[in-house]
């Protein structure tokens, strides 16, 4: 009994102390970078408020949400808090600003985070064709995978075509040097990540699994998180050679061993700091590498940062 006290003990001061790390290198360092004073006047047409023209797929940086689909996942106060990543609906992240989208699903086509499920995907894609309906230039990353230990849901890949079809950008490499207005009508790129069937073919209307990679850092401690991130994406080719989506999380995870075990609490740890990420990206040379970022209960603060490193992409100061 008194090794586990012991233990938690390290646990806790471990975390104070790379709390400590993240806020004294915020105060020393500043969040400010080309772009960061830049707020979209309307987040959900901000991929058109950037002039679609001039925007190119592969100099976007997208706001992403992770594990995206679990507002209403487990029980409300008793199994929610311990996989809730996100308290709006999808259409309503949209709206917000972010365009990648994290979904897990089962074989049944409900959507889970681990052992715990929600709503069918149904209401994914309904939320999606919702939101593409009210507006006309924003385009959105949909990765869908099957949840780990899970089985693939028979014919899903037949499923996303009849659903999403006339929206879909066809897998091409050409993608990532072409401008949202050369996409256009299409919208979705969508990434379908069986685990046992077969992978999406080669130009065809879904994208395989190799189109989206990361390295993740499963850790409650957010310093560690934080620098592994900008270790792993400095080893990426910069986003101008680049022909697959590379994504990096500002999040943390609870961890098994640690009493505190729901996310909210856990993922705050890091949350704040994405601009100071942003910062460190300029300051270790890596900052033409980022492009997919995502969160945990993404906010507005999120998505302007994002939008607005975009922005001094497009107008050559990033």
């Amino acid at each position: 009994m008194g090794s586990l006290v012991s233990k938690q003990v390290e646990r806790r001061k471990a975390i104070r102390t790379e709390k400590k790390v993240l806020c004294d290198l915020c105060e020393s360092c500043g969040v400010d970078f080309p772009g960061c004073d830049y707020h979209p006047p309307d987040r959900k047409n901000w991929m058109a408020g950037l002039n679609p023209e001039k925007v190119h797929i592969n100099k976007i940086v997208w706001p992403g949400t992770h594990d995206s689909a679990t507002n209403k996942i487990g029980t409300p106060c008793i199994s929610r808090p311990f996989a809730q990543c996100q308290s709006l609906s999808i259409y309503h992240q949209l709206v917000r600003g972010t365009r990648v989208l994290d979904i897990r699903i089962q074989e049944n086509r409900r959507v889970c985070h681990g052992i715990l499920a929600t709503y069918s995907v149904d209401v994914v894609i309904k939320d999606i064709k919702k939101f593409l309906s009210e507006t006309e230039s924003e385009i959105i990353i949909l990765e869908i995978r099957t949840e780990f230990g899970q089985k693939d849901p028979p014919d899903f890949d037949k499923y996303l075509v009849e659903q999403l079809g006339d929206v879909l950008v066809h897998q091409d490499d050409h993608v990532f040097g072409k401008t949202i207005a050369e996409l256009l009508p299409k919208r979705v790129i969508c990434i379908w990540k069986p685990r046992q069937s077969p992978q999406p073919n080669a130009g065809g209307p879904l994208w395989s699994s190799r189109y989206m990679k990361d390295n993740w850092t499963d850790t409650d401690l957010p310093s560690t998180k934080f620098e592994n991130n900008l270790k792993h994406l400095s080893e990426q080719p910069p986003v101008s050679s680049r022909k697959f989506f590379y994504r990096v999380e500002n999040t943390v995870t609870p961890q098994a061993d640690n009493p505190i075990l729901c996310v909210r609490p856990v993922t705050r740890r890091i949350h704040g700091y994405a601009r100071l990420f942003i910062t460190q990206c300029f300051s270790k040379g890596c900052v033409d590498r980022l492009q997919i970022f995502s969160t945990d209960f993404i906010d507005e603060d999120f998505v302007d940062a994002c939008v607005g490193l975009t922005h001094a992409r497009i107008e050559g100061k990033a």
